[in-house]
């Protein structure tokens, strides 16, 4: 019998389109692997609403191994020290895994070289994006640092690697080194149970996702128009499946292009964005924590952690109590369901780093814990272009007006399910509800005038 084959498991939930998978069965006896390594990634470990989903997609593959006569073997702590562990223990002939792009990643595949040894192998395959970042280059051969270009670039090589499909048999090893229980990981939230929004407003796991594209199909040609309308929510909710790697790129990819509408047109390069980032990351792997551009951070933002004032303006936007009902949807949305519509996530970013001045990284960390989609780097890509601190970015003087936002795509309806207090108003006044009808809504925590002429002098300073 040919000796047994890990596959290390970690944002590639899936068994279809599995590179590492795919090659695993075909060598051998098959030992998947996921290793729960929260230290490694510091400030970046995974943050609540993420655990709750990993938990779900976790317990959603190990039920497609058991159809298979298979199954996950769980481990918690350092993951090349363990998977060396396991690999010398079953005398694994190799270690199969989809390359990984956060720094913490890269580091472990490279400990995990050094752990295996002279006789150890480690095989490292691409899947997760639809290009590995750093293959399209400029014509100079540098890898590119602005969005237009990078995307335009990307669409002349697609469509990308043809889809695999799930392994025809996978075979399992004589016997199985020791497994924790899923349930004895404490992912999911219990004093209290927080969860529940998240669990009613999703589906987990591989099937779930190709339910989702199934459905997208049909509403994708809507997109270049309805996604930007939070009230009628017509985007595809793919993200966090596509983030935990339930379902690739390269499988929306296929299923979407030979559509011709704008819709799916505008889409395609939302799905070259998630590439871009990549890109970002891997050539700037702190970018999540450290603004691009220079400046006077101390001029420029108003700390928190200065003075229980502005903690306390940070705790209104968490919380979904600034005043401005598109804001408080928004934020309140993030916290029940682990999710939050793309428009308003610009909204709340904007608000926070231009009306309130608080350093985008404190919006990133918040983001990180509340999203069941948190991507190092998207999230980081994305907070930087806001607070137009990043390689490409938008301007700082360009501030969005959330009264504004809100009545032009019309997001009455998104504010009455999020922010109940003004479900009575009317579509005139629940924009920007008038003080006698605000209830026990709170007042705006500054005006959008002041706001405005504060942020551009605190940026004018910042760059004196």
């Amino acid at each position: 019998m040919s000796s047994p084959q890990i596959v290390w498991l970690r944002r590639d939930l899936r068994m279809a389109d599995q590179p590492a998978l795919h090659a695993a069965a075909q060598a051998g006896p098959v030992i998947p692997v996921f290793v729960l390594d929260q230290d490694r990634a510091g400030d970046h470990a995974y943050g609540g609403a993420s655990l709750v989903w990993l938990h779900y997609s976790l317990e959603s593959l190990g039920k497609s191994f058991g159809s298979r006569r298979s199954k996950i073997v769980l481990r918690k702590g350092d993951a090349p020290q363990i998977l060396a562990s396991i690999a010398d223990e079953v005398g694994a002939s190799c270690i199969h895994a989809m390359r990984h792009y956060e720094p913490w990643w890269k580091e472990a595949e490279d400990e995990l070289r050094d752990a295996l040894g002279e006789d150890g192998k480690l095989c490292l395959y691409d899947g997760n994006y639809l290009l590995p970042p750093g293959s399209v280059t400029t014509g100079s051969g540098d890898p590119y640092k602005i969005y237009t270009p990078f995307s335009k670039a990307m669409l002349e090589v697609m469509p990308p690697r043809d889809v695999l499909g799930e392994p025809e048999t996978i075979s399992s090893p004589d016997s199985w080194p020791e497994s924790d229980e899923l349930s004895d990981w404490d992912l999911l939230p219990t004093k209290p149970d927080w969860a529940g929004g998240i669990r009613d407003f999703w589906d987990f796991g591989e099937a779930a996702a190709h339910e989702r594209l199934d459905w997208w199909t049909d509403e994708v040609a809507d997109y270049d128009e309805g996604r930007n309308l939070p009230s009628q929510d017509i985007t595809s909710r793919l993200s966090p499946h596509l983030h935990w790697g339930e379902i690739s790129p390269a499988q929306v990819w296929h299923k979407l292009k030979d559509k011709r509408s704008d819709g799916w047109k505008t889409y395609a390069k939302e799905i070259i964005w998630r590439d871009y980032a990549q890109n970002v990351i891997d050539q700037f792997p702190d970018y999540p924590r450290e603004s691009y551009r220079d400046y006077d951070e101390r001029t420029l933002w108003r700390n928190p952690n200065a003075g229980h004032l502005i903690e306390e303006d940070l705790k209104c936007w968490q919380r979904g109590m600034t005043g401005y009902p598109i804001v408080d949807a928004g934020m309140r949305q993030l916290w029940q369901t682990g999710w939050m519509h793309n428009r308003v996530r610009m909204i709340c970013a904007s608000f926070l780093v231009k009306h309130l001045l608080i350093d985008w990284r404190f919006g990133e960390k918040w983001y990180w814990d509340c999203l069941v989609d948190a991507d190092y780097g998207n999230n980081g890509v994305n907070w930087q272009w806001i607070s137009g601190t990043g390689v490409d970015s938008n301007m700082f003087s360009r501030i969005m007006a959330p009264l504004t936002q809100s009545e032009k795509f019309d997001a009455a309806d998104y504010i009455r399910e999020y922010v109940p207090e003004l479900e009575g108003l009317s579509d005139d006044n629940i924009h920007d509800p008038p003080d006698e009808k605000r209830g026990d809504y709170p007042v705006k925590m500054i005006a959008h005038k002041e706001a405005r002429e504060r942020a551009l002098e605190a940026y004018r300073a910042s760059k004196s």
